[in-house]
């Protein structure tokens, strides 16, 4: 095996000071990763339909009366009369049927659905979905879904335990919806379009600005943080444009950020996180009280009565051995996880510590609390 010279150390240490932060970082992300395009976007349905089929699963009829008047009418427009007549039946459930339209949805294409319940249906398993129709917020028919539901929880159940694994009145139906009525935008005719970024920041603004005018040079302009403004280049139309910058790689910028969801327990830090110079002392006060209830038994004929002494032993620890953690100037985020694990500290003490650091004006970063 050769020999590694003093040449070929100073050869591969300067290769890898002359490379580029950018390289080191790892692969960036494309345009279209990071921007929406304006009103390139999905649409919201919504509906209202039954759910028959069911093995004594469903609506109880005189629990839910919107799911009795919604089948009398559906069988009504069958031409079968059932006014004034009691069902007894549990084999049908209302429910509301959702859909998300895709951007330039056409006529026969289909899309999935999501059916929930509405009354006290126990299980949709089994179940199928009669003929129901979709609306938008414009109160227009966009599509007509129907077709056997599928679920994905289960239930089991004996005479002294039952197991249930998910939700069993929510299911699904793999392209359940047939499109019938398109948004319609024609997209060739715009002479400008937007780039709405889906994290606005200025320095990301301005890199995908540059970016594009480099491959196109005066068809980006900056407008806000937040959004970019795309004008087509020479003869080429905006489709032409969008095609040719939506893979370009940008170099993307965030603010230093913590979300905190204090429910959960969970802490997520950026990478650009930094502390100021601070010492970190962690240490909590645990109380625990111990119940041991001794048996008190008189002797033999002695006409006593047998009770019970209640025992109580309670200790308290005020966390004493917590050590002292100091932080320097300009710790990183690796750094500064590995300073707090070395306190020892939990989650939920990450949690306080760093809302600590906030107050104290260590902290440059901006904490978001969900």
């Amino acid at each position: 095996m050769p020999r590694l010279t003093l040449s070929m150390l100073l050869a591969a240490l300067a290769a890898w000071l002359l490379t580029p932060a950018s390289a080191l970082a790892g692969p960036q992300p494309r345009i279209k990763d990071i921007v929406d395009v304006e009103n390139v976007r999905t649409n919201q349905l919504v509906g209202y339909g039954l759910v028959v089929g069911l093995q004594g699963t469903g609506d109880r009829i005189r629990n839910v009366p919107f799911t009795e008047e919604t089948l009398q009418a559906m069988l009504e427009r069958m031409g079968v009369n059932i006014r004034g007549t009691q069902m007894l039946t549990q084999n049908v459930a209302a429910v509301t049927v959702t859909a998300t339209m895709p951007p330039f949805a056409r006529s026969g294409s289909t899309v999935d659905v999501q059916v929930s319940a509405l009354g006290d249906a126990t299980s949709l398993q089994g179940g199928i979905l009669l003929v129901s129709s979709l609306r938008a917020l414009d109160g227009e028919i966009y599509a007509v879904a129907q077709g056997p539901v599928a679920v994905s929880g289960f239930k089991a159940q004996g005479a002294a335990a039952k197991l249930s694994r998910g939700v069993m009145t929510t299911a699904r139906i793999a392209g359940g919806a047939i499109i019938e009525r398109e948004v319609a935008y024609d997209l060739r005719s715009a002479h400008s379009l937007k780039l709405a970024l889906k994290n606005p920041d200025f320095t990301t603004a301005r890199q995908i600005a540059a970016t594009i005018n480099r491959e196109a040079p005066g068809s980006a302009e900056v407008l806000d943080p937040g959004t970019v403004e795309l004008r087509p280049y020479g003869s080429a139309s905006i489709i032409d444009l969008i095609t040719r910058i939506e893979n370009l790689p940008v170099q993307v910028d965030q603010p230093a950020r913590i979300v905190i969801n204090e429910a959960a327990g969970t802490v997520v830090m950026g990478a650009d996180v930094r502390v100021s110079p601070v010492a970190i002392a962690q240490g909590g006060l645990t109380i625990s009280v111990t119940e041991t209830p001794m048996v008190s038994q008189p002797g033999p004929l002695s006409g006593g009565q047998t009770a019970i002494v209640p025992r109580t032993t309670i200790q308290a620890d005020d966390g004493s051995g917590a050590s002292l953690a100091v932080l320097n100037s300009g710790t990183s985020l690796q750094t500064l996880v590995a300073g707090l694990n070395s306190l020892g500290v939990s989650p939920r003490d990450l949690i306080t510590i760093l809302q600590a650091l906030r107050t104290a004006g260590a902290l440059q970063a901006e904490i978001a609390v969900q």
